[in-house]
């Protein structure tokens, strides 16, 4: 089973007071980008995979999908996510993303926002929401760039010059990697960039777009605390098509 640190009180806590928690996609820094990756809601049966408080579900609905079914293992995030979704159009439901069974056809978007590195079994997953999605169905997906993933203890560092760095070691060794986020002994997978497409290629679908989010110039000017995202990519943003 995925492991489910969200359910824990420490992590819930920290988590809950993430500014993207607090005001959902508006405080998403590539949220832009990836809403323009996705098709348009009108009319669509959507899926969230890992959809924590719902903020993807009830935009879906608001954006003109005709039902949203949010996913998630966590008891935590269901419970908030239900209790600011009144719109009986969006259903939630346990799940754990390792072993999910979708019935065939039964969506046209399967999305995932930051939820797809926490699965082992990513070759399952795909397969599921490929057999989930109608023919043309679209994935659109969002993990922490495998540059982030790939160390033990992520975190930038200086060097005695006073340059910033990103201790960028074993990146071809995948596999999973424990780190202290929000609480101790986070368990992450690590895959390369091409893991993540090609597993998508051998599952069937047809890469339509992949992003490496930066943030800009101007983002950092608005937000200070958020200097040193512009020198390496933070997310992966693919959008493929079954």
């Amino acid at each position: 089973m995925t492991q489910n640190i969200y359910d824990t009180a420490e992590f819930f806590a920290g988590y809950s007071r993430l500014p993207r928690s607090v005001d959902g996609l508006a405080a998403a820094p590539e949220w832009p980008v990836l809403q323009a990756m996705l098709p348009a809601m009108q009319g669509l049966r959507v899926v969230d995979l890992g959809c924590g408080f719902g903020w993807f579900c009830r935009w879906a609905l608001e954006a003109g999908a005709v039902s949203v079914l949010g996913l998630d293992v966590s008891e935590n995030m269901l419970a908030r996510a239900r209790e600011t979704t009144p719109d009986a159009s969006v259903a939630y439901a346990r799940r754990d993303l390792e072993k999910l069974d979708l019935d065939e056809g039964a969506f046209d978007v399967a999305y995932s926002s930051l939820a797809l590195h926490y699965i082992e079994n990513l070759s399952g997953l795909f397969e599921q929401v490929h057999r989930g999605l109608v023919p043309g169905g679209r994935f659109v997906f969002s993990v922490e760039h495998p540059m982030y993933t790939a160390p033990d203890k992520p975190g930038w560092t200086r060097d005695p010059d006073n340059r910033l760095s990103w201790p960028v070691n074993r990146y071809p060794d995948e596999g999973a990697r424990s780190t202290d986020w929000l609480a101790k002994g986070v368990i992450k997978q690590h895959r390369t960039l091409a893991t993540y497409i090609n597993l998508l290629i051998e599952t069937g679908f047809t890469l339509t777009r992949l992003e490496e989010w930066c943030s800009s110039a101007e983002q950092i000017a608005a937000h200070p605390d958020w200097a040193g995202t512009e020198e390496r990519p933070s997310f992966l943003l693919v959008s493929a098509q079954r």
